[in-house]
């Protein structure tokens, strides 16, 4: 599956993130994953790692009170 590109341009602080969350909850988890692959896999070099040491595991509360 090819991601889409999606362009708006606009000054950094007129640019409204709410659209940019809306749009990627739009999205199919396979598709978000894909998006995140594809930004992580242009920062890496070829046979690179990304380095996990820096992210931390929570166990998420599912309690509603």
């Amino acid at each position: 599956m090819r991601i889409q590109a999606v362009v708006r341009k606009g000054h950094v602080k007129e640019l409204d993130e709410r659209e940019d969350l809306l749009y990627w909850l739009n999205r199919s988890p396979r598709e978000r994953m894909e998006a995140v692959t594809f930004i992580i896999s242009q920062f890496l070099k070829p046979g690179q790692r990304m380095d996990k040491s820096a992210v931390t595991k929570r166990k998420i509360s599912h309690d509603i009170s």
